[in-house]
């Protein structure tokens, strides 16, 4: 295994534009079933954004009232109002970060259900070119960057610029002239925002692919673990990783250093337009041209107002990363799915399993088929096995049968009923399907056979255990049924996986079974176990079973020689092996 290191990030700006209204306003989609929160807290900031303006004015107030007429009475009746004002400031402040917390969390949870919804919606072939670091990514980097975009951007970003227009209006009322020289900060605010905004975002977006990209690997580093110990790829592919965690550290400095230059810059010209105002007002107060209390409202108002632009800034970097994270979630829940059922599927109903196909053809590249105008006839409770040399084309009947692919070309029917007018997941609760490398949950060897059928007893799983004749197998484990698996069944053997998978298949009692060389895995002693009680549970079932051993196909219905995606021999395993046939050719290769 080999990591794949790439030094070029390309970045297109041009994508996404920065803060998009579009994106915005799906975002805000989803506060809409969680209104009742999302309009106290609404009704919450604005109530905080003139509470700042009224305590800056009510301290200013007794400044120089009060305190310049040394008027003792009334610096104590200003103090108890201003400590007032601030007790309501504070009450308000406590439920606006509660509710804004709550509502962070509510928009999460609905988009990542949202998100696993549609996941789990996608086709098979979806997981197959989607690698599961990203998945991983979306799932907590993206949405964590969103979460702070919700319950902090929107309402403190709104509490400032209120903060903001609060204070320019009683500006604007105590000296308009002293005012203008605020309002032309403005352009140059705007000009320094709209310089940065393109490059943060890129610089967000980088970072954020990058963290995918380590995800993924991460991910694929720890599943092969076996694998990259086995050729000896433990150096190599950690000096790779490191290289490849070097660059998303790189990237992330890249974004810190652009975030950092737009703050203090913010900051500074805050600082250079209140030593302007300081000089003008003192000027016009030493020339008797502006009463002393003005020029003490004034300044503490300007104070709030600069104040509020770095926070502004931190905010909208804030926002920039959130942007690139709702960007990328959305991303995602609008790819479409390469096919999906009928607008007018319907539910299959109760099968009895006679399955046909009419010149199926099949390609997971339609223009690349795989299978080529295949027909077969297959009655309720017959056993069908496929056998031929690797890509032939035998694991792709299997993918069409339990419809994780559409036919290209040609129609399978079930019971007369043709696949494509049905819902899949109708049809896959009457299918079991046991492959060579099943998945097995965490958890313990019960919970995992208790998938089959999630309302089974204890009574009915031993009584599938007991039919397999495996009962003995399972119970020998350390803790029998009660057995902690690792990720992917971790702690038992492959032999023993595969009994699990069988035992689980046989508590679900599907009406059509399709085993992909499900007993390769298991040694030979318990293969002759299993396909003893493998008898049990393919009486009554169709069943189609891709052969890894050809000795285990002997009793079968119809044996079906594949090559190149097509049926080039069919009949029993009696009457292949009475000619010079290719399934004879087969058998002879495997030394039988």
């Amino acid at each position: 295994m080999a990591l794949s290191i790439t030094r070029t990030v390309t970045l297109r700006e041009d994508d996404h534009r920065p803060l998009s209204l579009a994106t915005l306003r799906r975002l805000y989609a989803y506060t809409r079933p969680h209104a009742r929160t999302r309009n106290i807290l609404i009704a919450l900031v604005l109530l905080r954004a003139m509470h700042l303006p009224m305590l800056s004015w009510a301290a200013a107030a007794v400044i120089s009232g009060p305190i310049a007429a040394r008027d003792i009475d009334g610096v104590y009746q200003g103090t108890l109002g201003f400590v007032a004002l601030a007790l309501w400031a504070a009450v308000t402040f406590y439920y606006r970060a509660r509710n804004a917390h709550e509502l962070g969390e509510a928009v999460i949870h609905d988009m990542r259900a949202d998100i696993m919804r549609h996941v789990f919606a996608m086709p098979i072939g979806f997981f197959q070119r989607q690698r599961v670091g990203s998945l991983i990514s979306r799932l907590t980097s993206d949405l964590e960057a969103v979460r702070v975009g919700v319950k902090d951007v929107a309402f403190v970003g709104t509490v400032q610029l209120g903060t903001m227009l609060g204070s320019a209006v009683l500006m604007a009322l105590y000296d308009l002239r002293l005012f203008l020289v605020v309002v032309a900060l403005v352009p140059v605010l705007t000009w320094l925002v709209r310089r940065a905004q393109g490059a943060l975002l890129a610089a967000h977006r980088a970072s954020h692919e990058s963290y995918s990209r380590v995800a993924a690997t991460v991910a694929e580093s720890i599943a092969g673990n076996r694998v990259t110990q086995s050729l000896g790829r433990g150096a190599v592919n950690s000096e790779a990783f490191a290289e490849q965690i070097e660059l998303h550290g790189a990237l992330n400095v890249n974004s810190a250093r652009r975030a950092a230059v737009l703050l203090p810059t913010l900051e500074l010209n805050g600082q250079i337009f209140l030593a302007t105002l300081v000089a003008l007002g003192g000027y016009r107060a030493l020339h008797a041209d502006i009463e002393f209390a003005v020029l003490v409202q004034f300044f503490f108002l300007t104070a709030l107002f600069f104040n509020a632009i770095p926070i502004l800034g931190t905010q909208y970097n804030q926002a920039l990363t959130a942007m690139s994270g709702v960007e990328r979630v959305f991303d995602l829940l609008d790819k479409q799915p390469p096919w999906r059922d009928a607008a007018d599927a319907r539910e299959i109903g109760a099968i009895a399993g006679h399955v046909r196909f009419e010149s199926l053809s099949f390609g997971y590249d339609p223009k690349r088929l795989v299978l080529h105008g295949l027909d077969l006839d297959v009655l309720p409770g017959q056993t069908v096995a496929l056998v031929g040399h690797t890509g032939s084309g035998k694991s792709s009947v299997l993918n069409l049968v339990s419809k994780f692919y559409p036919a290209t070309s040609g129609r399978i029917l079930i019971d007369g009923i043709d696949l494509a007018s049905v819902r899949a997941d109708s049809l896959r609760r009457q299918v079991g399907i046991v492959t060579q490398s099943n998945f097995l949950f965490g958890g313990t060897v019960l919970d995992n056979v208790r998938i089959g059928r999630p309302d089974a007893s204890e009574a009915d799983i031993l009584e599938a255990a007991r039919k397999l004749d495996v009962l003995d197998l399972i119970e020998a484990l350390p803790r029998g049924w009660r057995t902690q698996l690792g990720e992917r069944g971790l702690g038992l053997s492959l032999g023993q996986r595969q009994i699990v998978c069988f035992t689980r298949a046989m508590l679900a009692d599907p009406r059509l079974l399709l085993l992909d060389e499900a007993t390769s895995a298991v040694d030979v002693e318990t293969e002759r176990r299993l396909q003893r009680a493998l008898a049990h549970l393919l009486a009554g079932r169709t069943s189609f079973i891709v052969a890894h051993r050809l000795s285990t196909v002997r009793h079968a219905d119809l044996l079906l020689v594949m090559e190149d995606g097509r049926i080039v021999e069919r009949g029993t395993h009696d009457e292949l092996t009475s000619y010079d046939s290719r399934f004879l050719e087969l058998l002879n290769s495997e030394g039988h």
